[in-house]
């Protein structure tokens, strides 16, 4: 208790120095310090590349946590990582993987570039772009320091109930679970509002919905996604939370609740999901595959519509994982249908992007290298979920290695190669710097054949009769080759990736400076200098055509003609409240899950606090001058 007590007292410490209780020359320091600028930014820049970074953290770890539970299955009745260390492994791995590697690093590259390819200065609202960014990190922090303090969460990624009450699972992890998700999904969901608000209200003028990149239509349905698919799994880590914490029984069979209920609003979330992280990779694509084929996207109307229809049907399916609980066959047949109508607006997908390549003059690029590995990755994973989609074939699958292999080939081979090609693709445009090709290709080729490695085999496994979620099996069984070659490939791509990091590291310290447009891209984010000004655009650009800077430079211009004229531009006032109003949920997110309810209400109080300061706090902004504007954009040629 004291720990919560002295956690809160220094935060509060914090909240009086910067509400002016304390002013001296010390304070003026760290408030100019480049720490406290980041910490304190609005700028959707710098809080996309924090989304990015911190997402990537979380991949390294639960890398991490994939090769040790690889090691444990290398060999049968292997003694490495076994029992509940082995579940909380498996738990950690998913959850992370999910929700604070993917997603970030999604949300990432959709908060530097969104605003850039519409023409916008910055999003919507962002001091609620701050926010939602603080509340995934805090909530991604309160998850992870569970195999620090009680033990992690051990009941699978998807925390199915009987497994994950009190009864089955004693300890603290669930609860880490349950409220640090809770608190990065609130994240989540401001900023999915705030791409909604953001894409509909500041496009530049001339900008239709139907000139739109693919990137930024695909950013759209996923955050209206996100805005319908979320509810659902905070209701259902409510409901967990109150049967944990305060013995209530939504959830426990015994005392006249429902386990299934808590599968239909998991996968009510949870299907739609796999289009939150898969849709953007598609816009990834779609831009890589056009720039670097010199040529406009193929069937760009019937791209638009069949991203709008994946999202529509992403909420017709989540049964196809319930197959087997029991639904009866009329259900089962609907879902089944539903699930393979799905892969027809997908498969549109694919045609185009090779349309697009066929007779086009293709570049193999880094980035165009994942592109191209994506397709026949993503085809496969694609193709065993039609198998999947079956039900009496899913009676035979379920549960088994083969369905580990394929949302594997979907989540990897599909989202993780696009989020590779983009960080390529874009990263002169994050950092001002081009990652080095000859790395990013030992890179691409180690992470392709690492992957296939890893995962075509465990199809085979998974026929053979190896069932998911075990830490060990028997010999003699024909199963030990397959899980070497697993292991090993796992291995191989750990390797991949540490050349990834060499690349930045490389880069970072010798890398030479980007132009502002090193790809000869066609979209507005090309058309302003690499990395941006504070302001993104001196002048508002009209948009007279798709692909916008294409258009123009078709024409003979070398820029984008501007719609405005030059003029004094408002900036927003960087806001300290994002991540004091982040550390509060963090205090009392950590005190109900060590059941100290004094120190939970104490984390509410500062919450509360910093939405009063926050109510009324009066924020003028800046401006910026054109004289000022000038001064950079010759400084930016120079």
């Amino acid at each position: 208790m004291g720990a919560f007590l002295s956690v809160l007292v220094f935060a509060m410490f914090i909240l009086a120095i910067f509400t002016g209780g304390y002013n001296d020359r010390f304070l003026e320091r760290v408030r100019n310090h480049w720490l406290w600028d980041w910490l304190t930014t609005v700028d959707h820049k710098k809080i996309g590349i924090m989304y990015f970074l911190s997402g990537f953290v979380f991949f390294l770890i639960g890398g991490i946590e994939a090769l040790l539970i690889r090691m444990q299955l290398i060999v049968p009745n292997n003694g490495f990582m076994v029992g509940d260390t082995f579940n909380q492994l498996l738990t950690m791995h998913g959850t992370t993987m999910i929700f604070l590697a993917a997603m970030p690093m999604i949300f990432g590259l959709m908060n530097v570039i969104v605003p850039l390819q519409i023409g916008a200065r910055d999003v919507a609202f962002p001091f609620m772009n701050a926010l939602g960014f603080w509340l995934f990190f805090v909530g991604g922090l309160l998850l992870n320091i569970s195999w620090l303090f009680g033990g992690a969460p051990d009941a699978g990624w998807t925390s199915y109930v009987q497994l994950a009450l009190n009864q089955y699972s004693p300890g603290p992890g669930i609860d880490y679970y349950v409220l640090g998700l809770q608190i990065s999904g609130i994240g989540s969901m401001m900023g999915a509002i705030n791409f909604l608000v953001t894409i509909v209200n500041m496009r530049a003028p001339g900008m239709t919905f139907l000139r739109m990149p693919l990137f930024t239509w695909t950013t759209f349905v996923t955050s209206a996604l996100i805005l319908f698919a979320f509810p659902p799994l905070t209701v259902g880590l409510l409901l967990l939370m109150f049967d944990r914490l305060f013995g209530s029984h939504f959830f426990d069979a015994t005392g006249g609740g429902d386990p299934l209920i808590w599968q239909h609003l998991f996968w009510i979330f949870g299907h739609p999901e796999v289009y939150i992280v898969i849709l953007p990779a598609f816009g990834i694509m779609s831009e890589v595959i056009a720039t670097f084929s010199k040529k406009r996207l193929f069937g760009y109307s019937s791209m638009v519509f069949a991203t709008v229809l994946i999202g529509f049907l992403g909420f017709m399916v989540w049964v196809h994982h319930m197959f087997t609980v029991g639904l009866g066959p009329m259900s089962n047949a609907i879902f089944g249908i539903a699930t393979m109508a799905i892969a027809v607006p997908t498969g549109i997908k694919v045609f185009n992007w090779l349309f697009t390549m066929w007779g086009g003059r293709i570049r193999f690029t880094t980035p165009m290298l994942f592109a191209v590995g994506f397709i026949p990755t993503f085809v496969i994973g694609g193709m065993t979920g039609v198998m999947l989609a079956s039900p009496p074939a899913d009676f035979q699958y379920q549960d088994s290695y083969f369905v580990v292999a394929h949302f594997h080939y979907v989540l990897i081979g599909g989202t993780v190669f696009g989020l590779f090609a983009g960080a390529y693709y874009w990263w002169p445009k994050m950092f001002g710097k081009k990652l080095n090709e000859t790395l990013g290709r030992w890179h691409f080729w180690l992470f392709l054949i690492g992957f296939h490695m890893t995962f075509l085999v465990q199809h085979w496994l998974g026929l053979w009769g190896m069932p998911r979620r075990v830490f060990t099996y028997q010999p003699g069984y024909g199963l030990e080759w397959g899980n070497q070659l697993s292991t090993a490939g796992a291995l191989l791509m750990g390797v991949s990736i540490i050349f990834f990091l060499v690349n930045i590291a490389v880069t970072a310290r010798r890398g030479e400076a980007a132009d502002a447009d090193p790809w000869d891209g066609r979209t507005l984010e090309w058309a302003i200098p690499s990395p941006p000004p504070e302001y993104n655009f001196a002048q508002l650009p009209l948009v007279r055509e798709l692909d916008a800077l294409w258009y123009e430079k078709m024409n003979g211009k070398k820029g984008v003609e501007p719609a405005e004229p030059l003029g004094s531009i408002h900036m927003p006032s960087p806001s300290y409240l994002p991540i004091l109003m982040s550390i509060g949920f963090f205090i009392a997110g950590f005190g109900f899950v060590m059941r100290a309810i004094p120190a939970a209400v104490l984390g509410l109080i500062m919450v509360f606090i910093t939405m009063f300061m926050r109510s009324f706090e009066h924020d003028p902004g800046y401006h910026i001058e054109p004289e000022e504007i000038e001064a950079t954009e010759k400084g930016a040629k120079a």
